[in-house]
């Protein structure tokens, strides 16, 4: 049981059928799979459950190039009850490269403060790439919910991604001042466990104002690669390469090189990642980075 559920029939359901405990739940799913079929990557099936959907496979490196695939979710944001899954699998040879077409919104909670949960399965297979890249999440204040990333990796399979977060509108003069957030990835390798992080969001605990801690940043940004042949010669490139600040870092840990953002702009986050993502793609994949048109609109 997490800190975001209770027990079902703490409130049971009144006359309607309506409940209003953590037992209220509307569920989506989006189960995607990739495979080479002559050297060509198709999404091979795609299943659905409630308001999630993709739109057709787009090709623009070429017919054998990277699938790139855009996931949408017409209510545009979670409230109180929702539970989003995406599961995608990469199969050997296959390439694929998934976003979406707008940021995702975390709504306030209801005045019962129920959660809302979010996680994506990513499975990569023996020779698979996978390029997971949606745009940035906006938590409004009051947002109460969980977000998982689990990532497993088979073999030589290759991987790069990134979770930007933007807390509250503070332009708005609306910051994220009350509500809990937590994030946890977990990556492995042929099961063995590479990069387990568990991060809660607070703005009640000393570590959200905290110097050691989110510093009082209102936007952060992780971005992960896998796989790489040479981690040392990819991180000087990025410091060569991306603008100089206090407000981001680079690292390698057990194979993962992580970038680390903390501050104020969501837009400047963005930007750094997608330029971490021209400077490392060459290099993951040997491939040019080839910007979704989604993007661009």
């Amino acid at each position: 049981m997490t800190a975001f559920e209770t027990s079902l029939d703490a409130t049971p359901p009144t006359d309607s059928g309506h409940r209003f405990d953590a037992g209220r739940r509307w569920e989506s799913s989006l189960d995607l799979g990739f495979a080479s079929r002559h050297a060509v990557t198709r999404l091979v099936h795609a299943r659905h459950q409630g308001p999630l959907r993709v739109q057709r496979p787009f090709y623009p490196e070429g017919p054998q190039g990277t699938c790139h695939l855009y996931l949408l979710h017409p209510p545009g944001g979670l409230v109180s009850g929702d539970a989003l899954s995406i599961d995608v699998g990469v199969e050997s040879g296959a390439r694929a490269l998934l976003t979406t077409p707008a940021a995702n919104k975390l709504y306030r909670a209801d005045s019962h403060g129920v959660a809302w949960r979010q996680q994506a399965h990513l499975r990569v297979e023996e020779g698979a790439t996978l390029e997971w890249l949606p745009q940035e999440t906006i938590a409004f204040d009051g947002a109460r919910g969980e977000q998982r990333t689990t990532i497993e990796l088979a073999g030589s399979a290759r991987c790069l991604g990134w979770e930007v977060m933007a807390l509250g509108r503070p332009a708005s003069r609306l910051p994220y001042a009350s509500g809990r957030i937590e994030q946890c990835f977990r990556l492995t390798r042929d099961g063995k466990p590479l990069w387990l992080e568990r991060q809660p969001l607070d703005p009640a605990h000393p570590r959200f104002t905290g110097r050691w801690g989110q510093g009082g940043a209102s936007v952060q940004a992780t971005l992960w690669a896998v796989g790489l042949d040479d981690e040392g010669e990819a991180i000087e490139a990025l410091r060569e390469a991306l603008p100089t600040s206090t407000r981001w870092a680079v690292t390698v840990r057990h194979g993962v090189l992580l970038l680390r953002y903390l501050g104020q702009e969501c837009r400047e986050a963005w930007a750094l990642c997608e330029a971490a993502w021209r400077v490392l793609r060459p290099r993951l994949l040997g491939l040019p980075a080839q910007v979704p048109r989604i993007w661009l609109t």
